[in-house]
């Protein structure tokens, strides 16, 4: 099973130094590892050139310019540009555990896709994550949601269970297989601005007939403090939300096949 790990960003490449850096301490790496860049400025591509040169897997920069918050057009961009089997999908702000990938590939099973979930970090903590490489535990000060912290194999296949609703998704920590992605025409690109493009993306995975795993103490990731994007989009991207709930849809109609001609 060949897995590509897509990381989104946004100008803040401190954030995403600590990411690439628990990509390298990983115990299993990915095969490669897409960066999928919403328009960020140059120090990010001078950052990830640097880390190009001597990376432990093939690392990718997936650019487009900044015309607003296009988040399910640059992941469509970034997934469009992979042959791998199997897609783990992560913030640019979630710095991994050293067992992330390895629990991911480990829970990864045919009709099913993953909601992992996070730990919170509060700024104090974050800074010294981003600056020392500081790695929290479960006993840490200036975290919330520590019972993530912990990453057991077997608690995990104790505790882990099928949600199939929408309830607590959140796009900076899933696992899904490329054909399913694919089958579903990817993140629709009809959401501009924050907010429920993910959800919209589960509801048409579960409208297709796939399953959703959500993963309990496995695929631990920390996420680092930031303030909350614009909530001005909303209202419109609950719209679009509705109608696909509404009308159980299965495909967009604005998603990755246009970039998937692209790379053909």
């Amino acid at each position: 099973m060949k897995v590509a790990l897509v990381i989104t960003t946004y100008n803040w490449k401190e954030a995403l130094k600590a990411v690439l850096d628990s990509v390298k301490r990983q115990s299993e790496l990915p095969d490669e590892v897409i960066i999928a860049d919403d328009g960020s400025r140059e120090d990010t591509a001078e950052l990830i050139r640097t880390y190009q040169q001597d990376f432990p897997c093939k690392l990718i920069h997936s650019w487009q310019p900044d015309e607003g918050f296009q988040l399910a057009m640059s992941r469509n961009r970034a997934i469009a540009k992979t042959q791998a089997d199997y897609i783990i999908m992560i913030d640019g702000d979630i710095v991994m555990s050293p067992d992330f990938i390895r629990s991911h590939k480990q829970a990864a099973k045919a009709g099913y896709f993953v909601q992992g979930g996070r730990v919170l970090a509060n700024d104090a903590i974050s800074q010294k994550i981003m600056h020392h490489n500081v790695v929290p535990n479960l006993f840490s000060s200036g975290i919330k949601n520590r019972h993530n912290c912990i990453s057991n194999a077997w608690l995990s296949k104790l505790c882990s269970y099928e949600r199939n609703n929408d309830a607590s998704t959140r796009g900076c920590n899933m696992a899904f297989w490329r054909a399913d992605v694919l089958t579903v025409n990817g993140f629709n690109e009809d959401f501009v601005g924050w907010g429920r493009e993910d959800s919209e993306f589960v509801h048409r995975m579960l409208n297709c007939g796939k399953k959703r795993l959500y993963l309990k103490f496995a695929g631990v990731g920390y996420h680092l403090y930031h303030d909350e994007s614009s909530r001005a989009s909303l209202a419109k991207n609950d719209e679009i939300l509705e109608n696909t709930v509404r009308q159980k849809l299965t495909r967009c109609e604005n998603g990755i096949d246009k970039f998937m001609d692209e790379n053909a």
